[in-house]
């Protein structure tokens, strides 16, 4: 027991410190593996976010999990759009439609959503399968909300998805859209959803947050932490 609680408070004490480099990351994920089969626990949005670190680190972390993902041809940095650690996970693992190139440590964050907020909640809500994901891109040189001038967007760097609704193997449909204000289950499946991502992901933003995101949940893994 208290070997177990001393190296549940190193692996605390690791990831608030932040992990410093590649090395220090992958001497982490040898004596304490993230596998994103298991439930996301206290750090493991930290754990997550971490990844980008070390993309060797992150594609073992995505085998190890269940998700087999090719790397992406690089797109290097240049006037603040590109990546260098994208993936193109397999579609045959996921119900996101036609999966997108992402950064590594996105494609690991929206595997752990899938798996344990998106499939419960459709199974316990809808009685069904969770058979698509609906999205509207991952990748896009552009600022914030397309604007002229200003910060770089997180898709910018392949390190945000935006979802527009989900598909039941029944044929049901969950529009973001159309049942956010829905009192029913489609609506409290959406408002778990949200809620859920924000344990995994970094800048969650619905319809709470503005007009702009009405008809999307914005889910990024950028240096803004907002669950709205």
């Amino acid at each position: 027991m208290l070997g177990r609680m001393v190296g549940r408070g190193l692996l605390g004490l690791a990831i608030v410190l932040g992990v410093a480099g590649a090395i220090a990351l992958s001497d982490l994920d040898r004596y304490f593996p993230l596998d994103l089969r298991e439930p996301p626990g206290a750090f493991t949005q930290w754990r997550i976010r971490a990844l980008a670190a070390s993309p060797e680190t992150c594609a073992r972390v995505l085998a190890r999990s269940g998700l087999p993902a090719r790397a992406a041809p690089d797109r290097p940095i240049a006037n603040g759009c590109g990546y260098v650690d994208g993936v193109a996970p397999s579609a045959a693992a996921l119900a996101l439609d036609a999966p997108p190139v992402m950064r590594c440590p996105l494609a690991a964050a929206y595997l752990a959503w899938e798996r344990h907020t998106l499939r419960p909640a459709a199974r316990r809500l809808f009685g069904a399968e969770l058979a698509g994901v609906a999205h509207v891109g991952a990748y896009s040189c552009r600022n914030v909300y397309g604007r002229a001038s200003g910060r770089r967007s997180q898709h910018a760097t392949a390190n945000a998805i935006d979802i527009a609704g989900f598909r039941l193997a029944d044929g049901r449909t969950v529009s973001v859209l159309r049942d956010w204000s829905d009192p029913g289950p489609a609506g409290r499946f959406l408002r778990e959803a949200r809620d859920g991502a924000c344990g995994v992901f970094a800048g969650v933003l619905s319809p709470d947050y503005n007009a702009a995101h009405a008809d999307h949940l914005h889910l990024d893994l950028g240096g803004f932490d907002v669950c709205r």
